[in-house]
């Protein structure tokens, strides 16, 4: 078994946003757990503890952004943006609950294909969605000029 290699924190994947960027160095953290567990052992208990882990703080994460696009008026400056945002966190929270109801029938998913799966998302979602909204959260917090 050759589980995806590890994620690494950095700057590449921070958006400046400390609650934000401390949630998702919790997830890199946790995806990286998952990928060293499942590279010594992979059951359907220990791939539905892990799914059930990862949504649950997933699910927590998402809610913390949506409140901070609420509070800070997001969908009054960007609806589409947001609208891509709570897309992309949903389609996430689906696919991980198909995985589990897969899990239950039956139907493993490879430790690969998890990780990467997973991997993947967190990455391209920080990169291409998070720090669209980080940039929104931080311009609304500098100090006006004048």
């Amino acid at each position: 078994m050759s589980v995806q290699s590890r994620l690494e924190w950095g700057e590449a994947l921070m958006t400046g946003v400390p609650e934000i960027d401390e949630q998702h160095m919790i997830l890199v953290h946790t995806l990286n757990e998952a990928a060293e567990r499942l590279g010594r052992e992979c059951s359907a208990e220990i791939l539905g503890q892990i799914t059930q882990d990862l949504l649950g703080y997933a699910l927590y994460h998402f809610d913390t952004e949506e409140e901070l696009m609420q509070q800070s008026g997001y969908s009054e400056q960007d609806a589409a943006m947001q609208a891509l945002h709570l897309e992309q966190h949903r389609n996430f929270s689906a696919k991980v609950v198909s995985i589990r109801e897969n899990l239950k029938a039956g139907v493993l998913i490879t430790p690969d294909d998890l990780i990467a799966f997973l991997n993947q998302w967190l990455v391209d979602h920080i990169m291409n969605t998070d720090k669209k909204l980080a940039a929104f959260l931080l311009a609304g917090k500098a100090p006006s000029a004048g």
